[in-house]
């Protein structure tokens, strides 16, 4: 509503802004990262939400052929087989797809039996993953793709990749890798405070955001030069990495040091210094 109002509020440099579903946005922002990197192949890796043909047609009009998707499947989506090429000539346009092979959850029973095991550097170490693949067509984004089923012990899920040049330990570890992702959202969110702004002008709610990644960048950056790898103050079984509240701990530590306050000039004291301090106590 405010944007249909053309409110002063939702104006980013001086220009009213336009309404964007989440799909529209995502595709721009991909589009502008994407000329940075021309003629380079760029896969976008993503939920189920994102992994459809919203996201993928218009990145394929804009980029063309360099961009695929990466994703999971849906327990219910239909899978057909790759289309044979006949030498014979029949009327009509030859057929798109093959024969339906069965939703996601049939196949995933009937290829359980013959599933490999691969060595994949999944969450911070090798892991043995138990895992069977098939190039098939899907109809949601009208071409081909290699579906790989990775089974656990009572579970299993289905990754796809629209870039069939793309191994099956590839496939697992770049799907894998988009949890840090999330839990990079989790820390922004959460731990840096973004989804608590109080800020209802478009430009500062931008501006916000923008700070917010950037102060989790310089912590993650900061952490990745300590000398000794910081100890998990709030222990969990089978975890031995640090977390991101580790770091701010350590943080707030040292800005409250001894050292800290004879590199910085304490001459001209603050009267909110009271205050500064119980503030670094708090992120603490």
């Amino acid at each position: 509503k405010a944007i249909n109002a053309k409110s002063d509020n939702m104006r980013v440099a001086g220009k009213v802004v336009s309404f964007q579903t989440k799909l529209q946005q995502a595709v721009e922002m991909v589009i502008q990262v994407a000329q940075h990197f021309a003629g380079v192949d760029i896969i976008i890796v993503c939920d189920s939400w994102f992994g459809n043909n919203g996201l993928f047609k218009p990145l394929r009009t804009k980029l063309g052929n360099f961009v695929h998707l990466l994703s999971r499947l849906r327990s219910n989506t239909v899978l057909y087989s790759i289309p044979k090429i006949g030498s014979s000539k029949k009327p009509g346009r030859p057929k798109k797809y093959g024969s339906r092979l069965g939703s996601c959850a049939e196949m995933a029973a009937a290829f359980m039996a013959y599933a490999s095991t691969y060595h994949v550097f999944l969450y911070g170490k090798y892991r043995e993953v138990n895992a069977y693949s098939q190039i098939v067509m899907l109809k949601t984004l009208k071409c081909p793709v290699r579906v790989v089923w990775v089974f656990r012990k009572t579970q299993w899920i289905a990754i796809f990749s629209t870039d069939l040049k793309l191994s099956v330990e590839q496939i697992i570890e770049y799907y894998g890798a988009r949890w840090k992702i999330e839990s990079g959202f989790k820390e922004i969110k959460q731990d840096i405070g973004s989804s608590k702004s109080q800020t209802r002008n478009a430009q500062a709610v931008i501006n916000h955001i923008n700070f917010s990644i950037m102060a989790a960048t310089i912590i993650w950056i900061y952490g990745s030069r300590l000398e000794n790898i910081p100890e998990r103050r709030h222990k969990v079984k089978g975890r031995n990495s640090f977390a991101f509240s580790d770091l701010r701990h350590i943080i707030a530590k040292s800005a409250l040091s001894d050292d800290f306050h004879a590199v910085c000039n304490q001459d001209n004291k603050l009267p909110r210094k009271s205050f500064l301090e119980a503030l670094l106590r708090m992120v603490g």
